[in-house]
């Protein structure tokens, strides 16, 4: 079993952190000063080690760049009001990564290896968490195909490397969102249910085309006449009709977004009625039409909560009620926040403490 003294590590010489403007954090730009890396090889998961960030080199032939065996997480750590730092829900996040792994075909690995190579990672670079209200430390895992070889096989090499970066908020207004018609961003029997690198590549031309109409996002549907709608962009979507917090249920066409259970888990304690059901498009212009449409957002890692201020439905745009303090959204993002940065108790253990 794999713990902290067995990870080497190398430290940079050279950081780069004066270089950075903590007040203003372009999201996904800037890196951290280190990264994890481990390797598989002959059927065992080995070489674990800290290095300082940079490239790496591969041959063209590896599979990962042919044949799309790659995975990902999304992660945040953040600055709790007493200096120190929490990476949020670990256990979570390496329940998804493991179920993405197995649906692409890749080696899984044991709960202490991704732990401890997260933990490792961000107490040695734990300056780069930054405590900016709406900022955090975005973590970013992936594991990759690295067998040189062109045939069409599963790749018996991978590469599995941690690395993050300080970002601020990842939307900083409401959104303009189109329901998506014509495209589907993943079909049931498929990979949508994974975090994997080509259903991020195949959402970007229908992203791109609404953009261009002025759009900021796509509600993503199943593509049946009654348009079901499964997420919004890259991510999870929830709505509050009537009183009443509405979003679609998971399938293996959605992802398991870690902030949409949290957001789930934390409306129960508010006393917020919820329901994870089918909901449709059609369903939304008559809660729209009838003014039971109280709110509409988004939830995910990068962004946390984003609300959705207009909804265009076959070329008809509605205006969606942005509430304020009052709102759901904004309820239950205040509490999550609290919790993450210990200014609320963490009942549900979702914190691990790094302790500075």
């Amino acid at each position: 079993m794999i713990t902290a003294a067995d990870i080497k590590i190398k430290k940079t010489t050279s950081s780069r952190i004066s270089q950075v403007d903590f007040n203003d954090l372009e999201f996904g730009k800037i890196i951290a000063d280190h990264m994890f890396l481990s390797d598989y090889k002959d059927g065992e998961w080995s070489n674990e080690h800290i290095e300082p960030f940079g490239d790496i080199s591969f041959t063209p032939t590896i599979l990962a760049l042919h044949y799309g065996q790659m995975v990902f997480e999304g992660m945040k750590a953040f600055r709790m009001k007493d200096g120190n730092v929490s990476i949020f829900r670990i256990q979570k996040h390496y329940e998804r990564f493991m179920r993405s792994l197995e649906r692409m075909c890749m080696p899984v690995m044991s709960y202490r290896l991704f732990e401890e190579g997260l933990t490792n990672l961000i107490k040695l670079d734990q300056a780069w968490v930054p405590n900016s209200e709406g900022s955090a430390l975005y973590i970013r895992p992936f594991a990759f195909a690295s067998e040189e070889r062109f045939g069409v096989k599963i790749s018996s090499e991978y590469k599995y490397i941690i690395f993050s970066g300080p970002v601020g908020p990842y939307y900083d207004k409401p959104l303009r969102v189109k329901v998506e018609d014509h495209f589907i961003r993943a079909a049931h029997g498929g990979t949508g249910s994974a975090k994997c690198a080509g259903n991020y590549g195949a959402s970007f031309y229908p992203t791109h085309l609404a953009k261009m109409q002025g759009f900021d996002q796509v509600l993503w549907t199943d593509g049946s006449p009654d348009l079901n709608i499964e997420e919004s962009g890259t991510m999870n979507v929830m709505f509050v009709i009537d009183g009443v917090l509405v979003t679609p249920p998971l399938s293996d066409s959605i992802l398991d977004g870690v902030t949409r259970d949290s957001f789930l888990t934390l409306a129960h304690e508010l006393g917020i009625h919820t329901q994870q059901r089918t909901v449709s498009a059609l369903e939304l212009e008559s809660a729209l039409e009838k003014n039971i449409l109280q709110e509409a957002f988004g939830t995910g890692t990068a962004a946390v909560a984003s609300y959705i201020q207009s909804i265009d439905i076959k070329g008809k745009d509605y205006s969606v009620p942005v509430p304020g303090e009052n709102g759901v959204m904004t309820r239950i993002k205040k509490m999550l926040t609290d919790i993450r940065s210990g200014a609320a108790p963490d009942k549900y253990n979702w914190n691990t403490i790094i302790h500075i």
